[in-house]
């Protein structure tokens, strides 16, 4: 037997400007459907979320304007920032002035004496060079 294999072909023909204008059409009758669809729903709310609804709508047509604040205020607040940084900043170079005092070999020494032989010679020397 002999094989027949007959395929037929199928061939389209398709018009740019017909799809174009299908596409078209679908695309607004869609937007319209959406609209109607949303136009039943709020009919068929509750009249309190109905005015829920419609003051949320007027809220985002007319948002409400925060006052700006003056630059006055700004400049203060920068004012503030950099005093408070440069406050922080004389403490923790006073904290490293100590801690160099009080690991400094007189330091050491004194504080050494005054824990063998405490005496007020030795107190006085640990406040002089421990700070």
């Amino acid at each position: 037997m002999p094989s027949v294999s007959s395929r037929r072909e199928l061939r389209i023909a398709l018009h740019p400007l017909k799809l174009i204008i299908c596409i078209a059409l679908g695309i607004w009758l869609g937007f319209i459907a959406v609209l109607l669809t949303g136009a039943l729903l709020y009919k068929n709310l509750p009249g309190a979320q109905a005015e829920i609804l419609s003051s949320a709508v007027s809220q985002l047509v007319n948002p409400v304007k925060a006052p700006p604040e003056p630059q006055n205020t700004m400049f203060e607040q920068y004012q503030k920032n950099l005093k408070a940084s440069q406050d922080q900043q004389a403490q923790e170079q006073q904290a490293q002035a100590a801690q160099k005092n009080f690991n400094g070999p007189k330091c050491q020494f004194w504080i050494q004496q005054n824990q063998t032989a405490p005496s007020d010679k030795s107190r006085a020397n640990v406040d002089l060079f421990c700070g």
